[in-house]
Order: C-alpha cells, then sequence, then structure tokens
C-alpha cells in the first residue's frame, strides 16, 4: 500500500488480488499505454478496516508512507514503515480480538536434537520459550498455544509431522541464520537490557533462545515494530501443565463448539464472567493448561473461597469494570503507538485498583498476589497533563490542560481570543489618534492592516508606514500590528504543534514505567479470573473438590456444568461416578440418548475444572490430579486429509494407547463402530484389555457391545455400570440415572421411532431383531454367532449357499411381522380416535396406511 494524498494505492497484481479480496474498482494506470498498469485504492482514513480483511485473507501487507526529503522539502519520497501480517497485527484496526492473546510462534530444530518453540504476543509484549523432546510434542503445543502464524526453520518445513498443521497457518521460513543461537542471545539481551539469559533462567535452552531470536528479527527488521515494551522473558515445561490433545478439547468444547461459531455452549462461555479483557486471556490460558501441582491449585481454590462472600465479591468486580486492558494500553504507550485517549484510559484504570487490592488484602489468600507497587504517580501524571476527554488525533489540538505550559496557554490564547484582542488595539488607536473611522482589517496580501479615509489623513502619525492608496482611503501598516499579526495568525498551527510534542514528552515519560505496568496488569488479571470463578460457583451452587495427588475420583451428584447453563433446567439428573484401585475400567452401557456421553464428558470437565482451581457442580468431589485427559467421544471424517470416520477414530484411539498413563483420565465412547459387527467387537475387545492390564489409567468405556459386560464381570479392576431407562407401550422412557450392572439391550428400535422413524420401518426392524435375537441362541439358551447370510428380506431362513429369489417366489414368503398388513391396517383404524387427531396427526397416519398397503401388496405378490 503506497500512499499517494488522500489515498493508499495498490499496483500491478496487489492491485488484482485486492480489488477481489476488497471488492474495490480496479483502474489502471497510465491508460494510453500498450500495458496499463493495473491499480485500485482505499481511502487513507478507512485503511484499519482494509488492512483487517486482506490480513484474514492470508495477505501480509507492506505500509509505504510518505516523507519529505530533507534536503530538497519539495521532493516526496516514500518509505516502509510497517509490515502488517497475521502475527504482527495492525491493533489499531481492531483485527484483534480483546479476549484472545495474539501469538507469533518460532520452531527451531532438526531431528537429531531437541525441538525449541517461543511465543511472542507482540500486543501485550509477552515472550515464552520451551523446548521439547519430539517433533510430535512441539506440534501438540503449537496446536494449544493457537499461534496466528509460525516463523519456522527451513530444515522442518517438509516434515511429515507438521503437514498437517501448515497448510492452515500463515508460516514464514527465512535463512537458517535467523535460528542461531548466539544471535538469538545477544538479540533477546539487547530488547532485554541484560548481559545474559540467566536470570530468566533460560540460558541453557539454546534452540529455544534460537527460536526466539528468528521471531525478533522478523518482527524488528521485517515487520519493523519496535520491541521497546518486551520486558521480560519466561521459560516454562509442557510437563509442569495438564495435557491436552486436539480430540479432547474439541470434544470436550473447552474453547469452541463442535458446531457453529461464537462460544456459546463451550465452557469457557459459562466460566468466562471476568470484567477485563486481561481476565478473559488469562482464564482462557487457564482452561488451555490445567495445573497438575495440587498446592498451586489448592492456592487458587483459597483466594475462591475467601471471595464466596457477595459484598466483597461485588465490591471488586465493580471495580474491575473501570479497569481497561492494562496489558495492551502499557504495550502501545511502549511503542509509541498510544493516543492520549489510551493514556486517559490507563489513568482511569490505575485510579480504580486500588480499591480492589484494599478489599483484596483483608484476606490471607491473595497475600502472595497483592502488588506492592500500583504506579499511582503515572495516573496523577496524566490527569495533570491531559484534559478531561481529550480527542483521538494528535496533531488537532486539545490534548493539554491549561496551566501545564505557560508558553502553550499564551498561544492557546493568543489563538482564541486573538479576534478581541484586535478589537481592543483598534480602540486604542483610535483614542490615541481621534480618528473615528479607523479600522483594522485583513487580506491575503498585505495580511492585517490598518484603514484610514482620506478626510482624516492628516491625523495619521508619521511612524505608520502606508502600503496603499485607494480611490478613498490609505492603508498602513505599524510594527506592533506586525508583530501581533505574528502571534495571532501563527499561534493556532504553533500551539498545535506544541501539544503534540508535549503530548509525547508525556508518554515518554509513561513509557519508563511500562515494565511496572506490566507487573501490575498480571496481578489485576489473577484477581479478575478468580472473581470470576467464584461468581460463577455462587450462582451456579458448586462445590470445592478435593484435589489430591492420588488417582482416585469421586463425585456426589455430578452435573453437567454446560449441559445444566444451557438449558437452564433444575431438573438435571446428577450421577455418581467412584474410580479408585478396584474401579479403575468403567463398562458403560445404555440407549443412545440415555445420557451416556453426557455422564462421561462431565467427569471431564469436573477434572479439568478442579485442576484449574474452579470449583465443581456436585455435591461432593474427590479428584485425583490427571496429568492428561482423553477423550474419544462422537463420529467425524477428515476427508480433506484423506480419513474416513473409521480411520480418524482409530488413530485419536491410537493416540490414547500409545500416550496415557496411570494417572491419565480415559473416556472412550463407541470404539470400532465404524467397521463390520465383529471387526469392531474385537477392536473394542482388545482396546478395553489393553486399557485395563496395561495402562491401568481412571477409563470409562461407553459402548453398545453388551459382550464387553464380560470384562467387567471378570477383570478385577472392572466393574459395569448402565444408564438406567424404563419402558411403558413399547415406548422408552429416559431415566438419565447411572446404575450398577450392564443393561440388558441398547433399546436402539425405541430410539430409532422417537426420532420420527416411519412406523412399517420401525416394526419392520423389530421383527427383524427379534428373528436375529432367536438364531444367535442355542437351544440351552447360550449366545451363538449370528449369521446374518441365513435370513433373507423377510426373515425366512435360508441356507448358506448363495441363491437367487424371483418376484414369484417372494409371494409364497412368511413374513417375520407376527401380524398381517391387513390386521394391522384394521389395529391401526380401529385404535385411533377422530376427534382426538390434529390435522398433522391425521396426514400422518393416513401416512402409515399407506404404507400398510404398500407392504400388504409386496406379500401377497
Amino acid at each position: 500500500l503506497y500512499r499517494m494524498g488522500d489515498f493508499y494505492e495498490l499496483f500491478f497484481q496487489d492491485a488484482v488480488e485486492a480489488a477481489q479480496v476488497l471488492e474495490l474498482t480496479l483502474t489502471s494506470r497510465n491508460k494510453n499505454d500498450p500495458e496499463p498498469i493495473p491499480m485500485a485504492g482505499v481511502p487513507h482514513h478507512a485503511l484499519n478496516s482494509y488492512l483487517g480483511r486482506l490480513v484474514a485473507s492470508g495477505h501480509k501487507v507492506a505500509i509505504a508512507e510518505q516523507k519529505v526529503d530533507e534536503s530538497n522539502p519539495k521532493l516526496m519520497t516514500r518509505e516502509l514503515v510497517r509490515v502488517v501480517t497475521p502475527g504482527v497485527p495492525w491493533e489499531e484496526g481492531g483485527s484483534v480480538e480483546a479476549r484472545m492473546s495474539c501469538w507469533l510462534a518460532g520452531l527451531h530444530g532438526t531431528p537429531r536434537t531437541i525441538f525449541g518453540l517461543a511465543f511472542l504476543d507482540i500486543t501485550t509484549g509477552e515472550l515464552r520459550m520451551t523446548e521439547v523432546d519430539d517433533l510430535d510434542e512441539a506440534v501438540a503445543e503449537l496446536t494449544r498455544m493457537e499461534p496466528r502464524e509460525l516463523v519456522i526453520s527451513p530444515m522442518l518445513t517438509e516434515s511429515p509431522e507438521l503437514a498437517v498443521l501448515l497448510p492452515s497457518l500463515a508460516h514464514t521460513a527465512p535463512e537458517i541464520s535467523w535460528f542461531d543461537a548466539d544471535a538469538g542471545q545477544r538479540a533477546l539481551c539487547q530488547v532485554l537490557g541484560t548481559s545474559d539469559l540467566m536470570g530468566f533462567g533460560a540460558h541453557e535452552m539454546t534452540t529455544a533462545v534460537g527460536a526466539a531470536g528468528a521471531l525478533i528479527s522478523y518482527v524488528r527488521d521485517t515487520a519493523r515494530v519496535s520491541l521497546e515494551h518486551v520486558n521480560n522473558l519466561t521459560p516454562y515445561s509442557v510437563s509442569g501443565h495438564m495435557v491436552l490433545d486436539e480430540a479432547t478439547r474439541r470434544n470436550l468444547e473447552i474453547l469452541r463448539p463442535m458446531r457453529g461459531s461464537g462460544r456459546k455452549g463451550t465452557l469457557l462461555w459459562l466460566l468466562d464472567r471476568s470484567c477485563t479483557a486481561m481476565g478473559g486471556r488469562l482464564l482462557r490460558e487457564w482452561l488451555s493448561r490445567p495445573r497438575v501441582d495440587v498446592h498451586a491449585i489448592r492456592r487458587r481454590q483459597d483466594a475462591i473461597e475467601a471471595l464466596w462472600d457477595s459484598r466483597l465479591r461485588r465490591v471488586i468486580r465493580e471495580s474491575l469494570r473501570e479497569v481497561s486492558d492494562l496489558e495492551r494500553l502499557a504495550s502501545r504507550v511502549g511503542q509509541g503507538s498510544a493516543n492520549a485517549r489510551d493514556l486517559g484510559a490507563l489513568a482511569i484504570s490505575l485510579v480504580a485498583l486500588p480499591g480492589v487490592f484494599q478489599q483484596l488484602a483483608t484476606t490471607k489468600a491473595f497475600e502472595a498476589q497483592l502488588p506492592k507497587d500500583l504506579v499511582q504517580e503515572v495516573a496523577v501524571e496524566i490527569k495533570r497533563w491531559l484534559t478531561e476527554e481529550p480527542p483521538t488525533s494528535l496533531t488537532e489540538g486539545g490534548l493539554i490542560r491549561k496551566g501545564v505550559h505557560e508558553e502553550l496557554d499564551r498561544l492557546k490564547h493568543l489563538a482564541r481570543d486573538g479576534r478581541k484582542e484586535m478589537a481592543l488595539m483598534e480602540s486604542r488607536l483610535k483614542e490615541s489618534t481621534g480618528i473615528s473611522s479607523l479600522k483594522i482589517k485583513h487580506n491575503k496580501v498585505f495580511g492585517y492592516f490598518l484603514e484610514v479615509t482620506h478626510a482624516n489623513r492628516s491625523k495619521v502619525p508619521k511612524a505608520w508606514i502606508r502600503k496603499q492608496t485607494l480611490s478613498n482611503a490609505e492603508r498602513f501598516i505599524t510594527p506592533e500590528l506586525k508583530e501581533f499579526e505574528d502571534q495571532v495568525l501563527g499561534a493556532d498551527e504553533r500551539s498545535r504543534a506544541l501539544e503534540y510534542e508535549l503530548f509525547r514528552e508525556l508518554r515518554d515519560r509513561v513509557a519508563m514505567h511500562v515494565p511496572r505496568i506490566q507487573r501490575l496488569a498480571h496481578a489485576v488479571a489473577y484477581a479478575d479470573v478468580i472473581a470470576a470463578l467464584a461468581e460463577v460457583a455462587v450462582e451456579n451452587r458448586y462445590v470445592r473438590p478435593v484435589v489430591h495427588p492420588g488417582d482416585d475420583l469421586k463425585i456426589i451428584a455430578g452435573r453437567h456444568p454446560v449441559v445444566e447453563a444451557m438449558t437452564g433446567d433444575e431438573s438435571f439428573v446428577p450421577n455418581d461416578v467412584v474410580m479408585d484401585e478396584n474401579r479403575r475400567l468403567v463398562i458403560l452401557t445404555g440407549p443412545n440418548m440415555a445420557g451416556k456421553s453426557t455422564v462421561m464428558r462431565q467427569v471431564a470437565l469436573m477434572a479439568l475444572m478442579a485442576q484449574i482451581g474452579s470449583f465443581v457442580p456436585a455435591r461432593e468431589a474427590r479428584i485425583g490430579v490427571c496429568d492428561r485427559i482423553f477423550v474419544r467421544v462422537g463420529a467425524s471424517d477428515d476427508l480433506a486429509r484423506g480419513r474416513s470416520t473409521f480411520m480418524v477414530e482409530m488413530s485419536e484411539t491410537a493416540l490414547i494407547l500409545n500416550q496415557a498413563t496411570s494417572r491419565s483420565l480415559i473416556l472412550l465412547d463407541e470404539i470400532g463402530r465404524g467397521t463390520a459387527t465383529y471387526d469392531g467387537l474385537a477392536i473394542a475387545w482388545a482396546v478395553a484389555e489393553a486399557v485395563h492390564d496395561r495402562l491401568r489409567a481412571r477409563t470409562i468405556f461407553a459402548t453398545h457391545y453388551h459382550e464387553l459386560t464380560y470384562l467387567g464381570d471378570t477383570r478385577p479392576r472392572a466393574c459395569n455400570q448402565h444408564i438406567a431407562v424404563s419402558e411403558w407401550k413399547n415406548q422408552i422412557i429416559f431415566l438419565r440415572t447411572l446404575r450398577e450392572g450392564g443393561a440388558s439391550k441398547s433399546y436402539g428400535i425405541q430410539c430409532a421411532r422417537l426420532a420420527g422413524m416411519p412406523e412399517p420401518v420401525v416394526a419392520r426392524a423389530q421383527g427383524l431383531l427379534e428373528k436375529l435375537e432367536e438364531q444367535a441362541r442355542s437351544e440351552d439358551g447360550e449366545v451363538q454367532s449370528i449369521n446374518v447370510r441365513q435370513l433373507d428380506l423377510f426373515g425366512r431362513a435360508v441356507s448358506d449357499e448363495p441363491t437367487e429369489t424371483s418376484p414369484d417366489e417372494m409371494g409364497d414368503m412368511e413374513p417375520i411381522e407376527e401380524e398381517e398388513p391387513v390386521d394391522l391396517i384394521r389395529k391401526m383404524v380401529s385404535e385411533m380416535n377422530p376427534d382426538e387427531l390434529s390435522p398433522r396427526q391425521a396426514l400422518d397416519l393416513l401416512y402409515q396406511l399407506q404404507d400398510a398397503l404398500v407392504l400388504e401388496s409386496v406379500e401377497v405378490g
């Protein structure tokens, strides 16, 4: 984008592509040339919205601004001032979600080394780094952090492990020299203002330092963005937190719903009652990385419990609502891009914070989190300098209060009261000269001048300088008038320029305190999240779980937090789930729609909530820390990567078996249902055995393979449970209650009826089921293998030899139905009550009768 007057213009292929993305009119330059240059432009005042759309469409945008050549003021040049990318956004354009971090990631390593990861949020100045042992772990961490852009070592661009990630992620592979560890250390030390990295505990993380160095080069040298606001470096270990793979985050709907967009229906939607954007980002971080340190979890629980008092919590949250995004405000100040309203918002926020932390100081649970420095002198200085409601523009004046700068006050007075002063001067001159008709006038040629009629020419003082003679008057100037003219005419322009300089001075002075403001922002975010979790816990009747380092898990009267909140139904049926050394594997059976998946998900969500420190929806809960949670629920394909539903299921199951430990929590639903019956049963059986015998992880295994209940009866650490249902008049009633023992059947046909399946189809399925169950049992009642080939379309037993049936033979077959279709018709007509049928019900009945007649015609040939 080239700045040309009031527009930013694009040329050549850039213009063609931008015109399509932004729906611009494509014009051309040098239209009379044989090959005119394609051209498109956007108004300079609308740059923000257009930039956001270009970056969202996958483009990087270079901005070239107009500059005056100091050696030749008449010459205008253009200088590249900024490159906007997904990971280095144009924040003023609103392209950055307030409650989401904006990570730019760096990845470095080779197959023979460890892999270094670095993450920089340019909008807050936060810089992190870690190292992992293999590329799969690196990809998992990248997936968890959800960076907007990746700066990747060129040696890794062809790695199969990254092949899945790179097509959907903006990425750049610069020269390998960017990732040099020594150069990275020098760059980091320069940015952080230190001589080495020992104070940050990162001096031995050479691969991660190389990745961080690449980020610095990319942001500073390519994107042309200042890093003055980057003041800290945070090394971390992936093993210090619970690991949640991509499938688990998706299946649990932690941050995003499985269907649709937005946040509604997610755990984040339920828990995010934070008052500030900083708190929203921190809560998102906690949900992505639950803790495994029991002591750290309990400290958060203590803090939430301390805010159980409604008055204290209300006062704190009301004060927090006055606080703007301190992290991003401080970053803009440090980068020199903050405007006057940013500084005003910063001052208002700082003034509100003493009220927050004075209240928190009354509880011991916050002693370690209370900041010692509230940076109040910065707020005082900003308020002393800035007007109450400063404009967004920095060059139009109206920024600095009266009394801050004497010369500025004088210039503003001249600019504002120049006409009044001119009138006073005119009156004084009339009085001193006795020329009553004297006037002070102005034009573009002479500026200000004194006009005297010829009749009064004799009264003109000799010191006056004649400038022009008219037919009936003469015009004069005086040194006093020209001096005043110089002051009045330039006062407004000089006052605006002086205000801008004074504002920049103020901003620079505030920038010296950016590290202090950033530290304060972290404390504010923590307090905000704790208050939000306390608010949710009180409103929803949550309890404090006992989090311990053991393996047992006991939930009494547990509820699904999101389902309960979405339905607003107080009749949600709670359930007990107990898993200990003698109950490691629960074989869970029951019909579809009975609530198996709900029970499984609520156990996982409560474990996750407990490990971020949150209270949980239960009457009582005791949860042993999980190193990982695995959730394999539902069916979905991945056609873009050439994987069927069953292949996705098998891949996710393989990941669980390869990575789970005895401290993991595993939730498996319908393993093996995507293939042939016996293949699926064999796979499900083998997976359940592996989980029980080898992993010994806490596992709930939901299945419709009732054969698996044999494991619950015979394995020492396995048990059977089912979701209870009841039948009444061939209808199924869901009780939603978890009970001991296996389910007697799956009630699939009854669920089909509930789904609206035509009644003849339901009746036919019921008949086929009875035949299949009859064939599957021997005379002594033992279950045998089912040979479906021995049943033809109408349920008559046939031989194993393949045969063909003619249409004439079909009429001789005995239907599997106990009732003839004509009897079914009689029954339907006799049982109906026309007076109670709605028009829709009557129409449905007609269709059912018609289906029965069709069946009658087929059976009689």
